[in-house]
């Protein structure tokens, strides 16, 4: 039986009724920490073999990815592009850092890791500026190079499913601030946000070579 404190409340229990206000290390739940694993690998696995397609580009300009698959699905048309190179080195090398240290964060939950508000604040932060680096490289890919890679495809969706599911969870542990209206939403159908912003990005895609695809 809970114990009452001298003010008629439950200790750790606010007096509003709402669940108390995360203070320690916070851990996750299985789902959440395979969903890491899982996108994580996605994305190493995509950095990986856009990353060797690359470097036997380069040794060979005649070399013909086997993504390549027509005018469109043209893999070898990115990696050929100076967009594909943004920071010196080809753009699947920081991938194969970022993705891996999503995957680590993933096994570690997995192990019954509990972090700190701040370490899942840096790691929204880090997923947040892979989603605009990769919406940039979206719109890059569409209507500057004109051409689709569907190792960046894999990525791209990789990304942004990490991305919401981990701020819906730092969302709902209270780490970001929102209404709990949102914070309820969010703990029923996390799903609909990365969902909405795949189909939102499958629709560009669609749209942008329509004529191609219905030929």
């Amino acid at each position: 039986m809970a114990t009452v404190n001298v003010r008629g409340g439950v200790p750790g229990q606010r007096r509003d009724g709402a669940a108390p206000e995360t203070t320690g290390p916070v851990g996750a739940s299985r789902a959440l920490a395979w969903l890491l694993v899982v996108t994580g690998a996605a994305g190493v696995l995509a950095g990986w073999v856009i990353t060797i397609d690359k470097f036997l580009l380069l040794e060979d300009p005649g070399f013909q990815p086997g993504c390549s698959l027509n005018p469109v699905v043209s893999c070898g048309n990115i990696m050929k592009s100076e967009q594909a190179a943004v920071f010196g080195f080809p753009n699947p090398m920081l991938g194969l850092v970022t993705y891996a240290v999503v995957v680590a964060v993933g096994a570690g939950l997995l192990a019954g890791a509990r972090y700190r508000g701040w370490f899942w604040l840096g790691l929204n932060a880090g997923m947040l500026f892979g989603v605009g680096f990769c919406t940039w490289l979206m719109y890059q890919s569409l209507y500057e190079i004109n051409s689709l890679c569907l190792w960046c495809c894999l990525a791209w969706t990789a990304t942004l499913t990490m991305f919401w599911y981990v701020t819906a969870h730092n969302v709902r542990e209270r780490l970001l601030p929102a209404p709990a209206g949102l914070r309820t939403f969010l703990g029923e159908f996390a799903f609909a946000l990365p969902v909405l912003h795949v189909g939102i990005i499958g629709m560009l895609i669609l749209t942008r070579w329509w004529d191609f695809w219905t030929s």
